[in-house]
């Protein structure tokens, strides 16, 4: 049996909008259609930013630290925080050295009773309550050493700008849980897909595990997992 010999099939933004409108039993027929596709896939990435699921966008960062100064913004595409540590001796072949930095939360942080104490870091937590998120560190940097910090985030998906022919910023084993995701914001604002929606968030919520699930074993330790979802209720209540 002959088979193609190809690995290479993916679907730019086009096909993922009017497979989505398939679904729905719908048609990308006009202007609007299209803008109104473009406009909840951008929802969409903020929805899955917002669940911490796009793992596949992390890259790593550094920062000079200075003595007396414990507050340092990261890079601007930063919205989460998956790892830190302070790096002494950097570029020295015989002697740089990692410590990891242990994340803790802002009521920890908070409880710390002298806030101003140098020394070489220990712990940090990421304050988001900023337009840039920040990592505030737990003991303030002293001048013993210079002290690098070393990040690892997650950046933000890109949005679908105004090419059709791009593809989205997903790697392709998710397209399927991204069409069916799109579908389902497409179905609920269409009249006549609702009857659709049932079967359409059913098959989402199964991809959507199914996605999460292999992003999160392999990418974040169970601690990290229950400190980001800490912060993430904290955040919450501090917003209401």
């Amino acid at each position: 049996m002959a088979t193609s010999g190809t690995h290479t099939f993916t679907l730019d933004l086009s096909d993922i909008m009017e497979e989505a409108y398939d679904l729905c039993g719908l048609e990308l027929r006009s202007g609007y259609s299209y803008r109104s596709a473009k406009r909840a896939l951008n929802l969409v990435f903020l929805e899955w930013q917002n669940k911490g699921l796009n793992l596949w966008t992390v890259e790593q960062g550094t920062v000079t630290l200075s003595s007396g100064t414990n507050t340092y913004s990261l890079d601007s595409s930063a919205i989460e925080v998956i790892d830190a540590f302070i790096r002494t001796d950097a570029g020295n072949v015989d002697k740089q050295f990692d410590q990891r930095l242990n994340r803790i939360s802002r009521t920890e942080y908070n409880h710390q009773a002298n806030k101003l104490n140098k020394s070489k870091p220990t712990q940090f937590f990421v304050d988001k309550n900023t337009g840039t998120l920040q990592i505030v560190l737990w003991s303030t940097p002293d001048a013993a050493e210079t002290y690098t910090l070393v990040y690892d985030y997650i950046q933000k998906i890109e949005d679908a700008g105004t090419i059709a022919s791009n593809n989205a910023d997903v790697p392709s084993r998710y397209l399927p849980c991204l069409t069916y995701a799109l579908a389902y914001n497409l179905a609920t604002k269409n009249p006549q897909a609702l009857q659709r929606v049932p079967l359409i968030k059913q098959s989402y919520e199964e991809l959507w595990n199914v996605t999460d699930a292999d992003l999160h074993t392999n990418y974040l330790s169970c601690n990290m997992k229950f400190l980001i979802a800490n912060e993430m209720v904290y955040e919450f209540v501090m917003s209401v």
